[in-house]
């Protein structure tokens, strides 16, 4: 079982814990971090960019000149695709591109970016994240007592809007919820933080 040690705010160890070889333990599919993350981004597009075609241009009611007899090409409106001011040919109309992923690949997919992260020593465990007020200060004073450098994921059991507020403007800095975490999130942030009792709570969905 990975071995790793639990920090306090001020950056202190005041312990040790094992995590789940199910779960932190398994050997990375990249395969499946690939098909989930290309799948997150999928779902993030909202689909509506949007085209004109021949049909919805304005204009171009009557032909522009008579069929024959004119030595230039036959025209049958100044819409057409061609023509400056035309509609667009097979251009893009708004549509879903929202797709699913099997629950097996996705829970694979999963442990596979956590277990990353402990092969590249990039979690790091809290022992408890609590504030007393409202204050930018206090977290990024944890960040730097913690050798926490770039950007970070913070992962916490419940809704804590002190937390949530306090670490919103800071550059680079994200917090998310077990339940809300997923794998595009994981790889793209540094260093993921995560609090001692969400652990628990990740390690009960997913062994």
């Amino acid at each position: 079982m990975p071995n790793v040690s639990v920090f306090d705010m001020t950056g202190k160890k005041v312990a040790d814990t094992e995590l789940s070889d199910a779960v932190f333990g398994i050997a990375p599919n990249v395969t499946a971090m690939h098909a989930a993350v290309v799948n997150y981004l999928a779902n993030q597009r909202q689909g509506t960019q949007s085209t004109l075609t021949r049909t919805e241009v304005s204009g171009g009611g009557r032909k522009p000149w008579r069929q024959k007899d004119t030595g230039r090409a036959r025209q049958g409106s100044t819409r057409a695709p061609q023509w400056t001011h035309g509609g667009v040919a097979l251009g893009p109309k708004p549509r879903s591109y929202r797709y699913a992923l099997n629950k097996k690949l996705k829970r694979l997919a999963m442990k596979s970016a956590l277990s990353t992260k402990v092969i590249d020593d990039n979690i790091v465990v809290l022992d408890e994240l609590k504030l007393d007020e409202y204050k930018t200060k206090t977290v990024v004073n944890m960040l730097g007592a913690l050798g926490v450098e770039g950007k970070a994921l913070i992962v916490m059991p419940e809704v804590d809007s002190k937390v949530i507020k306090s670490a919103s403007n800071i550059p680079g800095v994200k917090t998310t919820l077990v339940n809300t975490l997923n794998v595009y999130d994981i790889l793209n942030y540094d260093k993921f933080i995560v609090v001692k009792d969400a652990v628990a709570k990740i390690e009960e969905v997913y062994a």
